[in-house]
């Protein structure tokens, strides 16, 4: 059977038996009501496109109502899909107040409702309003214990309730079917669901839908295809599609958030009603949904039989956890005796390069000292400003600064101090480039230092490596031996020099290059190579180079900053500064001067920090030689604890198997009743759908062919022009009642 009779087949049982699971979505706005339309009839019944258009309109229409279903506004969204990036888009549109949502392409628009948009190649979206007739009327109505209520009326009342949705589908094509005339309605699928609270409404129930419960909340969603029914010219015991969703519950204080409902016709949509034949297609869809059927009851079947033996099989189960834990009991205690092992070894390294690190970890103790004394001055300093009835925040060193500016500002006769400041800030700013000089001249004599280090050892190397090549031809001369040093191993190469003249040889080579005469000449090359100017040149391009890296570019920034602050520090700090804030009122003297005194201070600290950075900097090769002893004691570490957590998860997986072998019992007690349900299914729904399939009659076929066919007519609501395909959905939103 082809895939295209399956697909119909599935139509038609989605449309006989309802929902088993479905999702709602509204996208929610809000405009003033609308004056509702009057009814209209079907105006623009494009024709299906056999390929694909340069230009797809998708379209959603928004339909809000009050809680009765009465429309009161229509918001219609256009998605125009420019797959071919056309620079101008013609399309025909009925709305008003068009408005682009997502760009800022502009359109025009002509009295025949032809708006043309510069789309320059991009999707077009844009939304706008409409008043017209929706193709299908949506209608809410209400009882309470049996009678018939209004939205307002049901409001906060109990008792036994019922909401129903009806669908009016007004949306009809007239076909000639057979000889005759007849009303084809375009076959909407309408979708309707809401969410109830379990505080007011209990015993939930739904007439062609489905409940779902999370204990706080009941979602109902049904579903309902309007005119299906006629379009098929099927009696009611043969085969019934429902056309409305009723909810029935037992409420307390009547209140109900809003119901969003989904009517699309695309159930039909990319069905060929050319391929749907005669009866013997349906036929054979029938056969192959009841041996998919009989196949599933028997997988169900094989599901219950399989659990079964899953249960037999449950101390075997057991044993083999029982096992994993021992290995994981035995790996767990392996990884603690790596972590010792590891600990010792870092505990090693540390030793090896404590000498080193000694002078750093002064560095930190100078540093933490220093900061002590700071935050001891500062707590002083705030004990004398609460005395003297002054409340400012908390002083700290980061703070102190712009908390005491803050509250000298606040004084009068402050003008001196804040002149003051700024004149030895600027001052001190004119010389930031003397400053940064200076920095730079001393950060560049320890890297050219470190950069010569480098270079003398490399010229040694080959210094060494030249002389030892002329020592070695004078002692192969000597030893009567006329070649070459290179003729010399090919001959030892090719086995023509005996082994103990080869270690006689070695042996001289050995001795002249420790002679003084041979380290002399080394020596004396050495101090040669090194004052060339080719030498000096690697040197001053090596460290040239490093002067321009990130790193060394950061540490001269760093250091300029800490000068410059110790230099505004200082300068605020001296005598003549300080004769300029005598003046000051009283209480603006004893703050300027408890912020000189800190300032003073600062200045040594920030000196202080200064030099401990670059005995830090110095200390931090020795760190690294304990690096790798530290990451193998915290990978050691992480794998002890890993492996505790392996050997804990087991222990709790071995704990909790009674539990599973239990879960495995209530499984297959479940997948009994999968089975017994199927069963259900299959007498109930799929053999009344492989009765009809297989009873269908030519007139059957014939209405399937027009539904097909005035699905894929109805491709927009708001209009479009004739050369593009179309899709449209309508959401309806009604009105919450409170």
């Amino acid at each position: 059977m082809s895939k295209y009779i399956r697909k119909l087949a599935a139509v038609i049982l989605a449309a006989a038996i309802g929902v088993s699971a479905a999702g709602v979505g509204v996208h929610a706005l809000t405009n003033p009501a609308a004056k509702r339309p009057a009814e209209a009839k079907t105006e623009h019944p494009a024709a299906a496109a056999s390929e694909p258009r340069e230009l797809t309109k998708d379209e959603t229409v928004y339909v809000f109502a009050s809680a009765d279903g009465s429309v009161q506004k229509i918001v219609v969204s256009d998605w125009i899909k420019n797959e071919l990036g056309s620079s101008a888009i013609s399309d025909r549109s009925e709305l008003s107040g068009i408005e682009n949502t997502n760009g800022d392409e502009a359109y025009t628009l002509d009295q025949d409702h032809m708006v043309v948009w510069d789309a320059n190649g991009s999707d077009i979206y844009y939304q706008g309003n409409l008043e017209k007739e929706l193709p299908v009327d949506l209608s809410v109505s209400y009882w309470l214990d049996g009678k018939s209520v209004s939205a307002g009326e049901i409001a906060g009342k109990s008792g036994k309730v019922t909401v129903r949705f009806d669908y009016d589908n007004r949306q009809y094509e007239t076909v000639p079917i057979n000889g005759n005339d007849e009303k084809i309605y375009v076959p909407f699928a309408m979708l309707t669901g809401m969410v109830l609270d379990n505080g007011t409404f209990r015993n939930v129930e739904v007439t062609n839908g489905k409940v779902m419960n999370d204990g706080d909340r009941t979602v109902v969603v049904g579903i309902a295809f309007p005119g299906m029914q006629d379009n098929l010219a099927l009696d009611t015991d043969t085969l019934e599609i429902p056309d409305y969703v009723e909810i029935t519950a037992d409420a307390t204080d009547f209140q109900m958030g809003m119901t969003v409902t989904i009517a699309a016709n695309e159930l039909f949509q990319g069905f060929d009603a050319e391929k749907l034949e005669d009866t013997s297609d349906l036929t054979e869809a029938a056969e192959e949904l009841t041996a998919a059927m009989e196949q599933l009851m028997d997988g169900s079947s094989a599901l219950y039989d399989g659990l079964c033996t899953l249960l037999d099989k449950s101390d075997e189960l057991v044993a083999g956890i029982n096992q994993l834990a021992d290995g994981a009991r035995e790996l767990n205690n392996g990884a603690a005796s790596l972590e010792d092992g590891a600990a010792a070894l870092s505990s090693g390294a540390s030793q090896l390069s404590s000498g080193l690190n000694t002078l750093s970890s002064n560095s930190a103790s100078l540093n933490s000292g220093a900061a002590q004394v700071f935050n001891s001055l500062l707590s002083t300093a705030n004990t004398q400003i609460s005395a003297a009835g002054l409340e400012v925040p908390a002083l700290t060193i980061g703070s102190y600064a712009e908390v005491l500016n803050q509250a000298i500002a606040s004084l009068d006769d402050t003008a001196v101090y804040n002149q003051a400041l700024a004149q030895v800030t600027s001052a001190v700013e004119a010389n930031r480039p003397y400053i940064e000089q200076q920095v730079t001249q001393a950060i560049r004599k320890q890297v050219q230092a470190q950069v010569a280090a480098t270079v003398q050892q490399q010229v040694q190397e080959q210094v060494t490596a030249a002389v030892r090549a002329e020592v070695y031809g004078q002692v192969l001369i000597s030893a009567g031996l006329p070649m070459t040093p290179e003729e010399y191993e090919q001959a030892i190469a090719a086995g023509t020099i005996p082994a103990e003249t080869q270690e006689q040889i070695a042996a001289a080579v050995e001795a002249q290059m420790a002679g003084e005469t041979v380290q002399n000449t080394v020596a004396s090359e050495l101090e040669a190579q090194l004052a060339s100017e080719q030498v000096q040149a690697l040197i001053a391009e090596n460290t040239d180079s490093q002067m321009q890296s990130n790193a060394i570019q950061q540490t001269i920034s760093e250091n300029t900053e800490l000068q410059v602050q110790k230099a505004i520090s200082e300068n605020m700090a001296s005598a003549e500064v300080q004769s300029q804030l005598a003046a000051a009122s009283q209480g603006a003297q004893s703050l300027i001067a408890l912020k000189a005194s800190l300032d003073s201070y600062n200045g040594f600290y920030l000196g202080l920090q200064s030099y401990t950075a670059g005995v830090d900097s110095a200390a931090s090769g020795a760190a690294s030689l304990t690096a790798g002893a530290a990451e193998l004691k915290e990978g050691a570490s992480q794998l002890k604890t890993g492996c505790g957590s392996l050997y804990d998860g087991i222990l709790q997986l071995q704990n909790n198997v009674p539990a599973l072998v239990d879960g495995v019992t209530q499984l297959r007690d479940g997948a009994m009743e999968l089975s017994d349900g199927l069963k259900q299914f299959n007498e109930e729904g799929i053999q009344r759908i492989t009765e009809f399939l297989g009873d269908a009659s030519e007139d059957t076929i014939a209405r399937l062919r027009a539904t097909i066919d005035v699905s894929e007519n109805y491709q927009t609501f708001s209009g479009m022009s004739d050369g593009m395909d179309g899709q449209v959905r309508f959401i309806y939103r009604t009105e919450e009642i409170n």
